[in-house]
């Protein structure tokens, strides 16, 4: 494996999964459906929950294909290119990518550097990282919503959730690489929680939305 070649593919996979984490669906439906931007209404956030309660149920839909779409889509174009030009893809690749993805949707360049939170973005990559790992986080997330109603609060355990089930699944599958592999979810779901951290002193002080609920002044 040519190593200029390898960091020339590893270069370009990142870069592109900017790009594509770049492209924000809440903000391109929203212009579409509503002709205004999403940014601008609800609670600010270019994404999926504000579509919902500013937009419409089928717009929110549309975004949530589209940021989970290009998650995904950002690591199988990231795997061809590293294995067309380097010869190969590092165990490190998938991480890397997942990341640039991540920060392309919260800090898009297309739109000012204002965007959403990763978290169906950052779904979308873990479902084709580790689909085991996926329906883990998944149920957490279906579960806090039934219980709670709120999906920050269920953004959030998902994201504290990524970590533990990568330990759990990398130490028991015999996984090569197992603490850079938690230590890779633990950063990506630290962005997550990160970006919610506006949600997280709302909670706090009770004043977070719940699903069905008009977005408290």
């Amino acid at each position: 494996m040519d190593t200029f070649l390898l960091i020339l593919a590893l270069l370009l996979s990142c870069f592109l999964a900017y790009l594509i984490g770049s492209i924000n669906f809440a903000i391109i439906v929203t212009r579409i459906f509503a002709h205004k931007d999403i940014r601008d209404y609800g609670s600010g956030n270019a994404g999926m929950t504000n579509v919902l309660r500013t937009v419409g149920k089928l717009p929110a839909l549309l975004v949530t294909i589209g940021d989970f779409c290009k998650g995904m889509l950002a690591v199988f174009l990231g795997h061809l290119l590293l294995s067309w030009i380097g010869g190969g893809v590092p165990f490190y690749a998938d991480y890397l990518i997942a990341l640039l993805v991540m920060l392309g949707h919260c800090f898009p360049i297309f739109y000012g550097f204002k965007g959403g939170k990763g978290i169906l973005v950052s779904a979308g990559v873990i479902v084709v990282l580790n689909w085991r790992v996926f329906l883990v986080i998944l149920a957490v997330f279906i579960v806090v919503v039934a219980v709670s109603r709120i999906v920050s609060l269920a953004s959030i355990s998902a994201a504290v959730a990524f970590p533990i089930a990568t330990l759990i699944f990398a130490l028991t599958g015999g996984a090569p690489h197992p603490f850079l592999d938690t230590l890779s979810a633990l950063i990506i779901g630290g962005i997550v929680i990160f970006m919610h951290r506006g949600n997280i002193k709302r909670l706090l002080n009770g004043t977070e939305n719940k699903l069905g609920q008009k977005k408290k002044q």
